[in-house]
């Protein structure tokens, strides 16, 4: 009877190395949206609901820079918004190096001022 009490049944989990490994995949892809936002759609991250919500953060801030360049290309807004340039640039990497670091630290939380408007428009 004792020889039972000492061969108790364990769960099977995976090794650590396993876990580890697939967590720093999903927040690699999800660092690379913000770079690349379409490179984790092309990925097994697709469905990963982490991943998903920084590739909209991303994609919103890609969209804004292009917004923002196509206006500089008219005549005379272009030319008001030449002073703004700086200021908006300067705007834009300081929200995409905080949405980096929020998906480096797993956090998913909303860019400030634009993060609301990428998960209300992108239903992917």
């Amino acid at each position: 009877m004792d020889e039972h009490k000492d061969q108790t049944v364990q769960p099977e989990t995976k090794p650590a190395a396993e876990t580890s490994k697939e967590g720093e995949k999903n927040i690699g892809m999800a660092v690379i949206a913000y770079f690349l936002f379409f490179v984790p759609l092309l990925t097994d991250s697709k469905n990963d609901p982490f991943v998903k919500f920084h590739v909209k953060q991303g994609l919103m801030l890609f969209l804004l820079g292009v917004m923002y360049s196509i206006l500089r290309s008219f005549p005379y807004i272009g030319w008001i918004l030449f002073w703004v340039y700086p200021i908006f640039t300067l705007a834009l990497l300081a929200l995409l190096i905080l949405g980096v670091i929020n998906a480096a630290n797993g956090n998913t939380k909303e860019l400030p001022l634009v993060g609301k408007f990428a998960t209300q428009w992108f239903k992917f």
